[in-house]
């Protein structure tokens, strides 16, 4: 059962879908599946992104940035949803405010089918089901062990607050098929005299082809509860207490 809180600290949450298609990208796929999101996703655009890629020189590993196929966006009215679609692509974002568990489900399922039905894709390559929190401390200085139980070590001798920070862990499930990777760092405040701190969460399949279509239902609730019982494990009650009260 997903704990109910006044204020979560959401501030995203996603589910990315990489496909191993069953015939070469129709560039007419975005402009079919907006024609069944118009009435939810009516506002569109299109991103353009940059691809690094590693190539073998005489010199020795080099890294090269080309354009990759751009991105078409779609966004609910009030902006707080959007879907993105590209090749071979599907994200579903929902923004703040952050609705329940059963509503996003519900949207990514029903993106998902509709991108199924028109792209037909052959699988999956990788599936991410991603949190993103934000937590502001009202001081310029925060003693981590306090509020999480996971955070980067520091030896006694050494100063327990931090300026900067970033810490990142990968744990296998499923003989190494899915993992839940874990990340909590600091980041530039919105307001002067804060601290910020950013938690995010991400179980992923990155097996391809582990998992069939048709089991994804099935897959997202799992990856959910993971996810969950990893945000509930690592803060502390004096976290929950930042975010638990009513809004003004």
């Amino acid at each position: 059962m997903e704990r109910k809180y006044n204020n979560p600290p959401v501030v995203e949450a996603l589910c990315e879908f990489q496909f191993i298609p069953n015939q070469p990208w129709d560039i007419t796929i975005p402009g079919l599946i907006y024609e069944k999101i118009e009435n939810k996703f009516p506002e569109k655009k299109q991103q353009n992104v940059l691809g690094f890629q590693f190539q073998h020189t005489k010199k020795g590993f080099e890294s090269k940035i080309e354009p990759a196929p751009p991105r078409i966006e779609f966004f609910k009215k009030d902006k707080t949803g959007l879907l993105q679609v590209g090749p071979d692509l599907l994200i579903i974002n929902q923004l703040k405010p952050y609705i329940a568990w059963e509503n996003f489900k519900s949207m990514i399922m029903n993106n998902f089918n509709i991108y199924k039905k028109i792209a037909n894709p052959k699988s999956f390559k990788r599936i991410d089901l991603r949190y993103i929190n934000i937590f502001e401390f009202d001081t310029q200085e925060v003693k981590l062990d306090d509020y999480f139980m996971y955070y980067p070590f520091i030896p006694k001798d050494l100063s327990h607050m931090h300026f900067h920070f970033s810490t990142n862990v990968e744990l296998p499930f499923k003989e190494k098929k899915e993992v839940l990777i874990l990340k909590l760092q600091s980041i530039i405040p919105n307001k002067p005299n804060l601290v910020s701190l950013v938690l995010d969460i991400d179980y992923a399949m990155i097996t391809p082809e582990y998992i069939s279509l048709d089991a994804i239902n099935e897959w997202l609730e799992k990856a959910h509860n993971k996810v969950e019982n990893a945000f509930e494990s690592i803060i502390k009650d004096k976290t929950r207490n930042l975010f638990e009260k009513d809004k003004d």
